[in-house]
């Protein structure tokens, strides 16, 4: 029997073709919200004895894991075989250390949680800095997707002479992949961050940025800031415009637009996140990881 993927309405339209890739069915999530701010759950499709997949790129986390919650429990109730988890943006990975005391490891408690809901979960290039592998906080299988040979691709098809540029050291594993991939000259560079929209940026060559054209490649941009910071440094050693290649674009209202009046002549993204700059497309490699999803 075909295993049968459920979705949010967020992610209809990659939910859709997902699903079409990997010969599963397309199952609905019906999600009522009563005045009180409550949800109710309602899986339209029957999933008895069947393996169930759910879809739910995990941007604004807060408002989805409940929910999501419901939904994985209620299969399981219904009957459901197995229950996997396809998160092509996975929430929570940046708070992974205690910086100061009392606060939470969030990316180990949001693993933990995860863990609860799903026997299997499949993401894509999660924000893994001092935690080098999913493994290390999640006790089901999972699948680590990459996006760079995709990002590889638009650079090589899309922008001549790239000179691959990342904000930082955390950067420097994709920077790595794409200017190999590519044949290109790369640089990181060294990031001081001081709060959420408040950083700086140094270590920039102006010889190696000036022999191409530079592509800024970072695996989440939010408020954008990072990117931000980077094209000052290149405006000022005279490289007016450049590129920015993000694979999550979890971008807050005005931070594209920023951008683009700082020199960001193209801004793409994967379309792990539903956005305008989406142009990368990730579905290809997530279905093949699906298709061999893990088991326990």
């Amino acid at each position: 029997m075909k295993p049968i993927l459920f979705c949010f309405s967020d992610d209809d339209r990659l939910a859709q073709r997902l699903a079409a890739t990997i010969d599963a069915d397309l199952g609905a999530i019906r999600l009522h919200r009563f005045p009180d701010g409550e949800s109710l759950v309602t899986l339209q499709q029957d999933c008895a004895g069947r393996d169930v997949i759910l879809f739910c790129t995990l941007t604004d986390a807060d408002r989805k894991t409940l929910p999501l919650y419901f939904a994985a429990t209620t299969a399981r109730e219904l009957g459901a075989r197995s229950v996997g988890l396809v998160a092509p943006y996975l929430a929570y990975m940046r708070q992974d250390h205690r910086f100061t005391p009392g606060q939470s490891i969030s990316a180990q408690s949001y693993a933990e949680l995860l863990c609860t809901l799903v026997d299997w979960l499949v993401t894509v290039d999660p924000h893994l800095h001092r935690i080098d592998s999913l493994s290390r906080i999640f006790s089901i299988p999972t699948v680590a997707v990459s996006a760079m040979p995709a990002v590889a691709e638009w650079i090589r098809t899309n922008i001549p002479d790239p000179v691959i540029v990342g904000p930082d050291h955390e950067s420097a594993q994709w920077v790595d992949k794409v200017a190999h991939a590519l044949s290109a000259p790369c640089m990181v560079l060294e990031k001081i961050r001081s709060g959420d929209r408040n950083v700086k940026v140094k270590g920039l060559d102006p010889d190696m940025v000036g022999r191409g054209h530079p592509v800024v490649i970072d695996d989440i941009s939010s408020s954008g800031h990072t990117l931000a910071e980077v094209l000052k440094e290149l405006s000022s050693v005279g490289i007016r415009t450049a590129t920015c290649v993000v694979v999550h674009g979890v971008f807050t209202p005005g931070a594209v637009e920023m951008l683009q009046t700082l020199g960001a002549k193209q801004i793409a993204s994967t379309n792990t996140v539903p956005h305008p700059t989406n142009s990368i497309d990730i579905i290809p490699p997530l279905a093949e990881a699906v298709k061999q999803r893990p088991r326990r």
